[in-house]
C-alpha cells in the first residue's frame, strides 16, 4: 500500500472508529453483558462467556448469555468460586448451538480451579513472547485438568490449529484496550493494546478486503496477523481500535 493510499485509509478508518466507538455501540453487542458488572472478576468471567458464545445472531447471543448469567444468580464470580454441587444442577440443559452443559460445567470447574490461585484471568494470558504463543498457552492451560472433555476443545480456539481465534481476540480487546469512550474496559494492565490481534468475522473480513488490508484468502491465524500488521501501519499503539470501524461498516 503506497503512502497516499495509506493516508486515505487511515483517515477513513479513524473517522469510522470515532463514529462506532461510542456508548451507543454497547446495547446490541455481546459486550453489553459484562457491562452489567463492576467487580473485576465478574466482568472477566461474564465477558469470557459472552465472547465464546458469540456466534450466530446477536439478539440470540445476548439472550443466551443473559440466561447463563441468570442461572449463576447474576453473580458469576461468586457462583464459580463458592458453588456447591447442588448449585450446578441449575446449569443443566443450558445450550447455545453446540455449546452445552457438558462444556459449561467444565468451564465452571476450570474457572474455580484457576481462581483458587489467581486474582485475575489476565494471568492466564501472560505466558509467551507473542500473542500467538500466549493464546496457545492459554488453550493448553485451559485443557490441562485431567477431566477436560474432548468435545469442549472446539469451543476454545488456538493458533496451533490455525484458527484466527476471533472470539478470544475480541475478549482480549474488551479487557485490554484503554480509551475514554466507555466501550472497552481496559481493566488488564499487563498486556499492551499494541500487542492485540484484530478479531476477524465476516463483516471485518469484507471491509478489510475492500480496503486492501487483507489479501490472504483463508481466514486463519496468518490472516489475523496480516490484517493486524496492516492496521499497525495506521496506529502502531492501538491497531485494534479499527475493529470498530471495520465491523461497524460491515454491519451497516
Amino acid at each position: 500500500m503506497d503512502a497516499i493510499k495509506l493516508q486515505e485509509v487511515r483517515a477513513l478508518l479513524n473517522e469510522r472508529a470515532d463514529q462506532y466507538n461510542q456508548p451507543s455501540f454497547i446495547a446490541k453487542d455481546p459486550i453489553s453483558i459484562p457491562h452489567q458488572f463492576s467487580q473485576l472478576q465478574d466482568v472477566e468471567i461474564s465477558a469470557l462467556f459472552a465472547a465464546l458464545l458469540a456466534w450466530g445472531q446477536r439478539p440470540t447471543i445476548l439472550k443466551k448469555t443473559a440466561e447463563l448469567m441468570q442461572r449463576m444468580d447474576n453473580a458469576p464470580y461468586q457462583f464459580v468460586t463458592q458453588h456447591e454441587d447442588e448449585d450446578l444442577k441449575r446449569l443443566l440443559k443450558f445450550c447455545h448451538r453446540t455449546f452445552c452443559d457438558t462444556d459449561l460445567l467444565y468451564f465452571v470447574h476450570w474457572l474455580r480451579w484457576f481462581y483458587e490461585n489467581h486474582t485475575s484471568l489476565e494471568d492466564a494470558f501472560l505466558h509467551g513472547a507473542t500473542m500467538r504463543e500466549r493464546l496457545v498457552s492459554f488453550h493448553d492451560l485451559f485443557f490441562s485438568l485431567p477431566d477436560a472433555p474432548a468435545r469442549t476443545r472446539k469451543h476454545v480456539a488456538t493458533p496451533a490449529r490455525g484458527s484466527a481465534c476471533k472470539r478470544l481476540n475480541m475478549y482480549l480487546r474488551w479487557l485490554v484496550r484503554r480509551d475514554d469512550r466507555g466501550v472497552d474496559f481496559g481493566l488488564w494492565q499487563r498486556i499492551s493494546p499494541a500487542e492485540l490481534i484484530c478479531p476477524i468475522d465476516v463483516h471485518v473480513e469484507r471491509q478489510a478486503r475492500l480496503l486492501g488490508l487483507l489479501k490472504r484468502e483463508k481466514v486463519d491465524w496468518q490472516a489475523a496477523e496480516e490484517l493486524t500488521a496492516n492496521l499497525r501501519l495506521l496506529d502502531p499503539l492501538d491497531p485494534v481500535k479499527y475493529d470498530f470501524a471495520l465491523f461497524g461498516e460491515g454491519v451497516g
